[in-house]
């Protein structure tokens, strides 16, 4: 099925999505409302789709998600001069504004309230096809744990609304987690493997949350709450599913030539050729929003976006450490960056000439994952990108479970599975290199497998994060020495703050996070 066919139901949905309590009470009859919308199989789908909406809002993964997860790590520094993007990246968020970080949080709420729409309405929907309604709650149950796997990583001690009810207490950082863990727990119980050979309404729904994706989420979160023995059981069950395997090209996990391919384990679906042309900046969806990513401007390089995020020279470097087994530069530094190199061309013009007047451009690196630099396009100034954001990735599972085996005292077989996500570059075999490695040893092998591999993914600061680098004063001094970003890190801002405007006009006393 092709993108466009998976957001006709988003549209049947909106409006009914965002209604407020005033509108119910007018009964509006060209309005769907609770009371009247809940009846079949097919409210129940169109329902959960809309879920999928509030995934690609301004304050989520059309542009300011992606911002948040990537600005603070050391593969990343912001030359924005917009004061919201560049103080994310040095731990001095300005909290009085609710630019980027308020509108993130915002929106992760918009799409958790559809989401308990979907899970106290749909039970009492009498399906025709069981099996269907298994697969809505599910989705249900993953995008919700998704959401809130979000809000507890990024905002440390959130509430956490199981209910319709407005206002809610604040949580413990534990407790979110511990219901993210519900929830994908819930959501891999029900959801397929693959909506290739059903035969319900969803049949084909190429984009939908599948098992897979649950249980890798669900790794994940054990992962970062240090529960490896749970989260390898979780890797090896989506590792033995048998239905992800590595792409032999890896610049085809960021282009929009091979999207939902074989090492996409979830992925956002974004199209230039659905809906309108507007951009999703948030609020109830319009009929003429597109189903676009504002990503590409934000990164694209200067000239052809707004180079917001670049890459760090530590980045540049750190993928000239290890040639291939061929004496070549790791291919994915290609793939991740623009640099000046013979042949480099941008958007159809070569990299030299283009910059030639500007040596400090003639000289720096900019972002290359997720433009669309290969597919005709002269720039990104349209705002309109189309290229998918891969979430999970079969590589993540692949690194995460090597990462649980060396934690679990499994060193020698972490080997394989780092392995296998080198061998696609043409890296050398790491047992040759560095054999005998000890669980310390191959604890920093897999922060500089990772730091390559996923760079500007999004992953870098949540592994700085969770493996205690911030509290480590020699990392933490190496991380200043790579990104000097880090300079203006103080303790308690690897969190970012709660929005002033939650804590004033929620009444049941949220509190600030230390260090905000």
């Amino acid at each position: 099925m092709t993108k466009k066919y998976f957001y006709i139901a988003l549209a049947a949905f909106s409006l009914m999505s965002c209604v407020k309590e005033d509108d119910l009470d007018q009964h509006d009859p060209n309005v769907n409302t609770e009371a009247n919308f809940w009846k079949t199989d097919e409210d129940g789908l169109k329902g959960v789709t809309a879920v999928y909406q509030s995934l690609i809002t301004d304050g989520t993964y059309m542009r300011s998600t992606p911002l948040l997860l990537d600005a603070r790590a050391d593969d990343t520094h912001s030359v924005s001069p917009w004061g919201a993007m560049f103080t994310a990246g040095k731990f001095t968020t300005v909290i009085s504004l609710d630019d980027i970080y308020g509108w993130a949080f915002k929106d992760y709420y918009q799409g958790i309230y559809r989401a308990n729409q979907v899970i106290l309405n749909v039970p009492n929907i009498a399906f025709s096809d069981p099996a269907l309604k298994d697969r809505v709650m599910g989705q249900a149950y993953f995008l919700r744990g998704l959401l809130f796997f979000h809000l507890v990583n990024l905002y440390n001690r959130v509430p956490l609304p199981l209910d319709m009810e407005l206002y809610h207490g604040q949580k413990t950082h534990e407790e979110g987690w511990q219901q993210v863990i519900s929830d994908l727990q819930k959501a891999s119980d029900l959801l397929p493997v693959s909506y290739t050979n059903l035969n319900g309404l969803d049949k084909g729904h190429t984009g939908r949350a599948t098992k897979g994706a649950a249980m890798a989420y669900l790794g994940k979160a054990y992962l970062f709450t240090k529960d490896f023995a749970k989260a390898k059981e979780q890797f090896e069950k989506v590792i033995n599913l048998g239905t992800y395997s590595l792409v032999g090209n890896y610049a085809d996990n960021f282009t929009d030539a091979n999207e939902n391919n074989a090492e996409s384990i979830f992925e956002l679906q974004f199209d230039r050729n659905a809906g309108g042309i507007d951009l999703g900046w948030g609020g109830a969806p319009g009929s003429s929003w597109g189903k676009t990513s504002a990503r590409a401007i934000t990164y694209g390089p200067p000239g052809f976006g707004f180079n917001d995020i670049q890459p760090t020279k530590a980045l540049f470097n750190e993928y000239q450490v290890e040639r291939t087994i061929n004496g070549e530069l790791d291919p994915r530094l290609g793939v991740t960056m623009f640099y000046n190199h013979p042949g480099e061309t941008l958007y159809g013009k070569d990299f030299a000439t283009n910059y030639a007047n500007n040596p400090a451009y003639l000289n720096d690196v900019f972002t290359k994952k997720y433009q669309n630099y290969n597919n005709g396009s002269v720039s990104e100034y349209d705002w309109r990108s189309g290229i998918n954001e891969r979430l999970m990735r079969y590589a993540d599972v692949l690194m995460m479970y090597a990462e649980c085996l060396n934690e679990l005292g499994n060193t020698a077989q972490a080997y394989d599975y780092i392995q296998m996500v080198r061998s696609r570059v043409q890296l050398p075999d790491l047992r040759t290199t560095k054999p005998g490695m000890t669980q310390a040893q191959m604890r920093e092998q897999i922060g500089h497998e990772r730091f390559l591999e996923f760079s500007l993914e999004g992953h870098r600061f949540d592994d700085i994060r969770r493996w205690g680098w911030l509290q480590d004063q020699s990392k933490l001094n190496w991380l200043k020495s790579r990104d000097n970003e880090f300079n203006t890190y103080s303790p308690g801002r690897e969190f970012y703050p709660i929005p002033l405007t939650e804590i004033d006009n929620n009444p049941n006393g949220l509190t600030q996070n230390p260090g905000w």
